[in-house]
C-alpha cells in the first residue's frame, strides 16, 4: 500500500508564517468588495455616467467572482493550488491598476472585473492548508481564512471611507494594488506548492455551462430590481439560467472528469453545509444593507442618524475584528464538539443579533454592540463551514469543494441584496418631497434575516451529530505516484 509523504520541511517549520500570509490574502481581496462603496454616490460625476451604469461597478465584481470561484479551485487541485492563488493575486493587482488608470466607465468596469476573478482566494487558501499544515493547527487556521471574508468586508469600509475623505480617489486602487503586490511576494515566498494534485484533463464545458447559468443567474438577481422583476429581460434571464444549469448539472454526471463532482456535493454532510452557506450569505449580508443606511439617513426623518460613510465604517469595524478573534474559539469547540455544534451556536447568535437590531436601534452604541455580536456569530458559522466540506470531501477535491461552498455564500449574498432592495423600494415615507425607507422597513429586513439564521440552525440539524472528521491521509503526488 502506498505511503503518505512525510512532511515538508516548510510544513513543520513555518505553520505560523503560511497561516498569517494566507489570511492576510484573504482579507486583501475580501477588502476589494466593500473599498467602492464610499465612491459609488460619486461615481456618476466621476466617471460621466448614469447610477444605473455606474453600479455595474459592484457587480462586475460580483459576477466575476462567482464564475471564477469554481473554475479556479478545480485548476487548483488539477495544477497546484499556489500556483492558482499567485494567478489570482495577479488577477487583483492587474485589476486594481486598470481601476486606478481608468479612462471610461467599461475600462473601470473591466479593472472591476479583473478584482472580481480573485475571488478564489479564500477556497485556495483553505485547501492550502488542509495540505500543509499540522492537524493541530487546521481547525483554527481554517476558521480565520474562512472569517477572512468577513474580516476584509468590515475593515475595508473605514479604510476606504478615510481614504476617500483625504486623497484622490485613485489612491485607493493604487493601494489595494500594493497589497495585491504585497500578497504576491508573501505568497511565493513562503506558501510551499502543494503535493497533492488530481491531475486529469480539465472540463471546459462544465466550466462554460457552469459559467453562463450563474452569469444568467446573478444577473437577473442583481438587476432585477432596476428592470423590474416581471420585465421581459429578468424573466429571460431567470429561464435561461433554470435550462443551463439543468443541462450543466446532465453533463457533469455524464463526464469522466467532472468540473464539479455532483455526486459528492450530495453527501448530506456536504449538501447540507452548502445550504447553509446560502442562508448565513443572506444573513451576513443584511446587516450590511441596513447599518450603512439607518447611520447616514438624515436625522429629521426620526430613523437615521445623519453619520459621515467613516463613521459606518467605524461602527461596522468592531464586527471584522470580533470575527477574527471567534477563530480560535472556533476552532476549539469544532475539535471538542464537532463542526455541527459550533455551526449550530453560530446560527443561534446571528438569529439573535438580527432580533436585538430590530428592537434597539435608537443609539449608535446599540448598533456597535448588534454589529459585534453579529461578528461573533458569524465567526463561529464560518469557521465550522471548511472543516464540514473537508470531513466529507476527498483531498484531492478539496479545492473544489472549498469553491463551491464559497459560491453558496455569494448566491445567498445576491439573493439578500434583491430582497432588501425591494423592501427599501416599497416601504418608504416622503421626507420633504424624497421618498426614503421607514423604519419598519429596516425592522422587518431585520426580522427576515434573523429568521433566515433560525433556518439555517435548522438545516444545520440535518447534518451528521459527530465530532469534526479528521484530514484524510495525503495520497501519494501525482508526479511520486508516475
Amino acid at each position: 500500500m502506498s505511503q503518505a509523504p512525510a512532511p515538508s520541511a516548510t510544513r513543520a517549520a513555518k505553520p505560523n508564517g503560511v497561516i498569517a500570509v494566507l489570511a492576510f490574502a484573504g482579507i486583501v481581496v475580501s477588502l476589494m468588495q466593500t473599498f467602492v462603496i464610499p465612491l459609488l454616490p460619486e461615481l456618476p460625476e466621476l466617471l460621466d455616467a448614469s447610477a444605473a451604469d455606474t453600479s455595474w461597478a459592484v457587480t462586475a465584481t460580483l459576477l466575476a467572482g462567482a464564475i471564477a470561484t469554481p473554475v479556479v479551485g478545480r485548476l487548483g487541485d488539477m495544477f497546484g493550488k499556489r500556483r492558482m492563488l499567485l494567478v489570482s493575486l495577479g488577477l487583483l493587482t492587474a485589476g486594481s491598476v486598470v481601476a486606478a488608470l481608468r479612462a471610461n466607465l467599461p475600462v473601470f468596469i473591466a479593472g472591476r472585473a479583473l478584482q472580481g476573478l480573485a475571488a478564489g482566494v479564500i477556497p485556495l487558501g483553505i485547501s492550502i492548508m488542509r495540505d500543509e499544515l499540522p492537524k493541530a493547527r487546521l481547525a483554527g487556521a481554517m476558521a480565520l481564512m474562512s472569517a477572512s471574508l468577513g474580516i476584509g468586508g468590515a475593515l475595508g469600509l473605514p479604510a476606504a471611507a478615510l481614504l476617500a475623505d483625504h486623497a484622490d480617489w485613485h489612491v485607493l486602487f493604487w493601494v489595494a494594488a500594493g497589497a495585491g503586490l504585497a500578497c504576491l511576494g508573501l505568497v511565493a515566498a513562503i506558501v510551499p506548492e502543494s503535493d497533492v494534485r488530481s491531475g486529469g484533463r480539465f472540463d471546459l464545458v462544465g466550466a462554460l455551462g457552469l459559467s453562463a447559468g450563474l452569469f444568467a443567474m446573478l444577473l437577473a438577481i442583481s438587476k432585477g430590481a432596476d428592470w423590474g422583476w416581471t420585465s421581459a429581460p429578468t424573466l429571460g434571464l431567470a429561464i435561461a439560467a433554470v435550462v443551463i444549469l439543468l443541462a450543466w448539472g446532465a453533463w457533469e454526471l455524464r463526464a469522466r472528469q467532472p468540473l464539479v463532482d455532483l455526486r459528492t456535493t450530495v453527501r448530506r454532510q456536504v449538501l447540507v453545509t452548502n445550504l447553509a452557506s446560502v442562508v448565513f450569505g443572506f444573513a451576513m449580508l443584511a446587516m450590511s444593507l441596513v447599518l450603512p443606511q439607518l447611520l447616514q439617513l438624515p436625522e429629521a426623518t426620526g430613523v437615521g442618524f445623519g453619520q459621515s460613510m467613516l463613521t459606518v465604517g467605524l461602527v461596522m469595524a468592531p464586527s471584522g475584528l470580533v470575527m477574527m478573534a471567534m477563530s480560535p474559539i472556533s476552532a476549539r469547540i469544532t475539535n471538542s464538539r464537532g463542526p455541527k455544534t459550533t455551526l449550530m451556536a453560530g446560527a443561534v447568535i446571528v438569529a439573535a443579533a438580527y432580533a436585538l437590531a430590530a428592537v434597539f436601534m435608537a443609539e449608535i452604541w446599540q448598533l456597535v454592540a448588534v454589529a459585534a455580536i453579529m461578528g461573533a456569530g458569524m465567526g463561529l458559522a464560518y469557521g465550522a463551514m471548511p472543516a464540514l466540506i473537508i470531513g466529507a470531501t476527498p483531498v484531492s477535491e478539496t479545492a473544489a469543494a472549498n469553491s463551491l461552498n464559497t459560491l453558496m455564500r455569494s448566491i445567498g449574498t445576491s439573493v439578500s441584496s434583491a430582497v432588501a432592495g425591494v423592501i427599501l423600494a416599497h416601504m418608504t415615507a416622503d421626507f420633504g418631497g424624497v421618498p426614503l425607507p421607514t423604519q419598519d422597513a429596516f425592522r422587518l429586513i431585520l426580522g427576515i434575516a434573523s429568521g433566515a439564521a433560525l433556518v439555517a440552525l435548522a438545516v444545520a440539524a440535518f447534518l451528521p451529530g459527530r465530532k469534526a472528521a479528521e484530514p484524510e491521509p495525503e495520497p501519494v503526488p501525482v508526479a511520486a505516484a508516475a
